[in-house]
């Protein structure tokens, strides 16, 4: 029996694809990939910020080296340029990273880094040496010029008897040869077999102001060291320097003195205007 033909001349193959089994299968093709999904799948994104920071890092490090006295400041960003520029370049290699290039450039900055940290500290270490040795080395020739100058000046301070010595405040002083000596009967300071002697200071003032002196009495000791003693008598032929000297004129002082009969044939004669400001010169010589 023949089936009446659709309306509209329709074949019913061809029917609408809405008219069709919802349960049927669909027309047979390729089978879409298990990983496909109707939903697009988010890319990961690119982890960059180590190679940033180790460039970053790289710069500061190297930028501090030029200044050679932040040396100690260089290493630390220069050490983190380099870990960090390291984990950029491990980051690159498994993919999770796409700025290599720049990890890589962060690295070297910080090798270069801590390369210039280590020149700048032993630049700095030699520097400070080489100043501490120039010091000391000043230090020493001071130390050698004033102990010279010390020797010249304790040298200067000692004459021979008719020398002048000229102290600081102005007065030029020289002691003449002692003299032999004759006390009178009646004397103090001196006694029988001992060698009298006088002893003659001259005392100039060769500033501009009246200058006082203020000591009074040498002190007299025979090459040995031994003492002598002041003699005093009644003649008169003593003199003690006392008060002030004008400038331009001078003071003369008489003193005798009393030698034991062991005394060496040399004395000295220690003399100041005024001990309390200035040292002691000496006269030495035969008596």
């Amino acid at each position: 029996m023949t089936m009446p033909a659709p309306p509209g001349g329709q074949n019913p193959d061809e029917q609408e694809p809405a008219a069709q089994d919802p349960w049927r299968p669909g027309p047979w093709g390729p089978a879409a990939p298990h990983w496909q999904s109707a939903y697009p799948v988010p890319m990961a994104q690119a982890r960059n910020g180590m190679g940033v920071t180790a460039l970053v890092l790289g710069i500061v490090g190297v930028v501090l080296g030029l200044a050679v006295i932040l040396f100690w400041v260089t290493w630390l960003p220069a050490l983190l340029a380099v870990i960090f520029g390291f984990v950029g370049l491990s980051h690159a290699r498994k993919g999770l990273a796409t700025n290599r290039g720049m990890a890589l450039a962060g690295a070297i900055l910080g090798v270069a880094g801590l390369l210039i940290a280590v020149g700048g500290g032993v630049f700095t270490v030699m520097t400070v040496k080489e100043a501490a040795d120039e010091a000391r080395a000043e230090a020493a020739d001071e130390a050698k010029a004033s102990a010279a100058a010390e020797e010249e000046k304790e040298k200067a301070r000692h004459l021979s008897f008719g020398e002048a010595y000229t102290f600081g405040n102005g007065l030029k002083v020289t002691v003449a040869k002692p003299q032999p000596f004759t006390p009178d009967d009646f004397v103090l300071g001196h006694a029988k077999g001992n060698k009298a002697v006088e002893v003659t200071i001259t005392v100039v003032n060769t500033g501009k102001e009246r200058i006082s002196v203020e000591t009074g009495l040498p002190n007299v000791n025979d090459a040995n060291g031994a003492s002598t003693e002041l003699v005093i008598d009644g003649s008169g032929r003593q003199k003690v320097i006392t008060g002030y000297v004008l400038p331009g004129k001078k003071a003369v002082g008489k003193y005798a003195f009393s030698l034991p009969p062991d005394a060496a044939d040399r004395v000295e004669v220690e003399f100041s205007p005024d001990a309390k400001q200035w040292e002691d010169a000496y006269w030495s010589g035969p008596n």
